[in-house]
């Protein structure tokens, strides 16, 4: 029998696929690395164990394969109803068995795939609704399942860091976070640079005569942006080191 691709030829977006497919796997690594007695622990996110990170990935491919099903069929269907859908069904996802919630990763990850080999190549651009109202066309979907699985697979708390995530997933991540403190404008006096990429990345408020100035390595600003902590970064003004690094914006 021969073997299914991508219905896709753009170079691009089968790069995209790969590097969301790379998360998939990267994810599941750290998942199975893990004993069903280890889902109960905490995860680095405030309030949610290891579980709820699991369900919000699984319902997360779901979601992410309405809108792929929206793109084909030219049907509405919305990643969630609600809001309070979505954080209902995380609450229940994380009270699952193990073995269950393995399964829905598992399941998940695998029929979103399919939802992606299968949409023909025209459709990609087809256009569809985030969940915060944004029409975007349906290739925006493979980042936005990208940057779920490579940053929450450090969620886990299992080793992973955001070092391990490719460096092209790293500059997209900080482009879209800055990108959205500059839309609310809450990186007024803030600028953030880059120190291991040539050339030097500047994000934030480069007009600035006085700027608080975080630097430091891509993968540590990342995290920093990210509200994960502000390891290997450094915070200075008017080249005087601040006594603490400042917590970054509000992103999401």
């Amino acid at each position: 029998m021969v073997a299914r691709h991508d219905q896709t030829t753009d170079p691009q977006l089968l790069e995209s696929l790969l590097q969301a497919r790379r998360g998939t796997a990267f994810f599941a690594r750290k998942l199975n690395e893990l004993s069903d007695a280890d889902l109960d622990g905490p995860s680095l996110l405030p309030g949610w164990s290891r579980r709820h990170v699991t369900a919000h990935i699984g319902y997360n491919a779901r979601a992410i394969a309405r809108l792929i099903e929206w793109a084909a069929t030219g049907v509405e269907t919305p990643m969630y109803a609600s809001t309070e859908v979505r954080d209902h069904e995380i609450n229940f996802g994380a009270t699952l068995p193990p073995i269950a919630l393995r399964h829905l990763f598992d399941h998940s990850a695998v029929h979103l795939n399919v939802e992606w080999r299968d949409l023909p190549a025209d459709a990609w651009h087809h256009k569809v609704k985030t969940a915060q109202g944004r029409t975007v066309p349906a290739e925006e979907t493979v980042w936005m399942r990208t940057r779920e699985v490579w940053t929450h697979a450090v969620d886990l708390d299992n080793g992973a860091t955001f070092s391990n995530i490719p460096v092209p997933v790293l500059a997209r991540l900080l482009q879209d976070i800055t990108s959205a403190w500059a839309t609310r404008g809450t990186d007024a006096g803030l600028l953030i640079k880059v120190t291991d990429q040539q050339p030097q990345m500047a994000f934030g408020d480069t007009g600035a005569d006085a700027p608080v100035v975080i630097a430091g390595p891509l993968a540590g600003v990342v995290r920093w942006a990210t509200g994960r902590g502000t390891h290997a970064v450094t915070a200075t003004q008017d080249g005087a080191a601040l006594g603490t690094v400042p917590a970054a914006p509000k992103w999401i």
